[in-house]
């Protein structure tokens, strides 16, 4: 009893003192590089500056270190729990299903916002800025691409490049053939718990040195961005794009996505918010949903008492296709595109753009230099100049943690809805 009492005094403390340190190491970081940003730039203090980089980077190192072992051995075991071939084909499905729709719904949430109050026009940011250079890809290519991408020819090759989507097609074939082999199947799928439980306790150590990284990532960001100053001038700039791009997202965030919680959960969304703290601010900090997906794994097994066969399946599966922020941040950004250079995009247009936002999200993690590229490809897909790109870059660093914050919190809310579809006797809220 003493043992059970301790455990649940760790994670009481673990939930509510570390999303406190870990605002607290991101507020200060913003407050270091905006007030002394200068520095960055001139290159005056390279040991100060440089001390604070090494921190996040060792931080993004550990995320980065366990996610590729930590996503192989989460689906095998997710999927030998599985067992029945029926059974995962009709998770699969529906998970899919379910972020497909979220994600044509967030589209259709910025093309309204950016239709409506129409930033662009008048802006007078017509050439601006440097585009960057990049393949343009037509849609069907980069839908041959993300098919493509679902078999790599070197699993080692597709771990080191980041490459998730292959690895999950491997560990998800791997882990439904090991319901076959019976006894033998399951001595592996018992080793592979092992490891995974292993693996979930370098994340439990990694989380509470997160403070520190989450400080380093976001003043060298900010620093490098040239301080305080120079991001309100540029976020000055671009208000009403930046503004728009934040509405669409709230909205999402903060009505969407909590109503199908509740809904389709039965999820408390203020309870989930608090459970799922630690993931999204981690998020936020390092611009990348599967540096932060051992900690929404965490998040979801240890305070929202998701099962893992929910959370070993779900949450990879949506840290690779699940884009609701990414989506709605590229439609908005074509057709404000579009606005500045004085295009009137007709309505089928812009059924275009909502068809291939999405599919350029969810593609995103088998396309090369995934942001850019899938800019383009919605910007061609309705004739904008794509050089119109450069005019968004400035503020792109700062848009891209709120979208991966949304991106990670509709991870969330996904694995609870499956959750509550495939194991409706374990729809209660832990803590």
């Amino acid at each position: 009893m003493i043992s059970a009492n301790r455990i649940t005094s760790n994670r009481l403390v673990s939930q509510s003192l570390l999303p406190l340190l870990l605002m607290s190491g991101a507020a200060l970081g913003f407050v270091i590089g905006g007030v002394w940003g200068e520095h960055w730039t001139a290159n005056d203090w390279p040991v100060f500056t440089g001390l604070l980089r090494l921190l996040g980077d060792l931080f993004m190192n550990m995320l980065k270190m366990v996610v590729v072992p930590l996503i192989v051995c989460s689906m095998i075991v997710g999927m030998a729990a599985l067992g029945e071939r029926r059974r995962i084909g009709s998770i699969f499905t529906f998970t899919f299903g379910y972020y497909l729709v979220t994600t044509l719904i967030s589209v259709g949430i910025g093309l309204f916002l950016v239709s409506t109050f129409r930033p662009g026009l008048g802006s007078g940011l017509t050439g601006s800025g440097q585009a960057p250079t990049v393949a343009v890809l037509a849609w069907y290519d980069a839908l041959f691409n993300m098919v493509r991408g679902l078999v790599p020819p070197n699993l080692f090759k597709a771990a080191a490049d980041g490459r998730i989507m292959g690895l999950l097609v491997f560990s998800l074939i791997f882990g439904g053939l090991l319901n076959t082999l019976g006894e033998r199947g399951k001595k592996l799928v018992e080793l592979t718990s092992t490891v995974n439980d292993i693996l979930m306790r370098i994340v439990r150590g990694v989380v509470w040195v997160a403070p520190l990284g989450i400080l380093g990532l976001v003043a060298d960001r900010v620093g490098q961005a040239g301080g305080g100053q120079a991001v309100w001038t540029e976020l000055s700039r671009l208000a009403g794009y930046f503004i728009t791009v934040l509405a669409g997202l709230g909205f999402h965030a903060f009505v969407v996505l909590p109503l199908l919680l509740w809904l389709l959960a039965r999820r408390n969304p203020l309870r989930h918010a608090a459970h799922f703290s630690e993931a999204v601010l981690t998020a936020f900090s390092t611009a990348s949903s599967a540096a932060t997906l051992p900690i929404t794994i965490r998040n979801a097994e240890e305070n929202a008492n998701l099962s893992p066969e929910s959370s070993r399946f779900v949450l990879p599966l949506g840290a690779t296709v699940n884009m609701d922020g990414t989506a709605l941040y590229e439609a908005v950004a074509a057709v404000f595109i579009a606005q500045a250079y004085g295009i009137e995009l007709s309505g089928v247009q812009l059924v275009v753009v909502l068809l291939t936002a999405t599919l350029a999200a969810v593609g995103a993690a088998a396309i090369p230099q995934a942001g850019l590229v899938t800019m383009v490809m919605v910007l061609t897909a309705v004739n904008v100049p794509v050089e119109g790109i450069g005019i968004l870059l400035s503020v792109d660093w700062l848009l891209d943690r709120f979208r991966t914050a949304t991106n990670v919190w509709g991870d969330s809310v996904g694995a609870a809805v499956i959750d509550r579809r495939f194991h409706p006797e374990n729809g209660r809220d832990s803590g």
